[in-house]
């Protein structure tokens, strides 16, 4: 077992609403959850959808790698639902995977649902509440005008 550890501070509390958070491997995040414009940081939601984007990407670009399948360009595009009620909640996440280059549509498939199903740890914890579709979308040229799409997996409650 091992155990992670942040600290947040909060840098006014008596305004706005920016809190900095220090990984135990010395990182910081920056939130904030401000109505203003001039935010110094991303809403801790976001952050969520961020955190399930990169725990996937290094995933699929890993097993890719291993397949001897690498891509000139990867992106994954994370958008959540939430509900009108508080806490507001996810109810459903759709994550894309955007893949472009000469790559075998077998290879991107099974390195997304092997991320999705079974390596991704902030995947597996988001499903056991939230309905996660996983899909991709191949582009194997630049003037590729019939992109490989599909959808992988949906994990989740119902």
């Amino acid at each position: 077992m091992s155990t992670l550890s942040v600290l947040a501070t909060f840098a006014d509390p008596a305004n706005g609403m920016h809190v900095a958070a220090e990984s135990g491997s010395g990182f910081t995040i920056d939130f904030d959850a401000s109505e203003s414009t001039e935010r110094a940081g991303a809403a801790p939601t976001e952050v969520v959808l961020g955190a399930l984007a990169g725990c996937t990407a290094m995933d699929v670009a890993s097993i890719l790698r291993k397949k001897r399948q690498v891509p000139l360009r990867y992106q994954i595009a994370v958008s959540g639902e939430r509900s009108a009620e508080h806490p507001r909640v996810f109810t459903s996440i759709v994550v894309e995977h955007r893949v472009t280059g000469e790559i075998d549509p077998e290879a991107v498939r099974r390195s997304v649902e092997l991320s999705a199903t079974r390596y991704c740890p902030v995947s597996a914890m988001l499903s056991h509440g939230v309905r996660i579709e996983h899909r991709y979308r191949l582009v194997r040229s630049e003037q590729d005008d019939e992109p490989v799409s599909a959808l992988v997996v949906v994990t989740g409650p119902g």
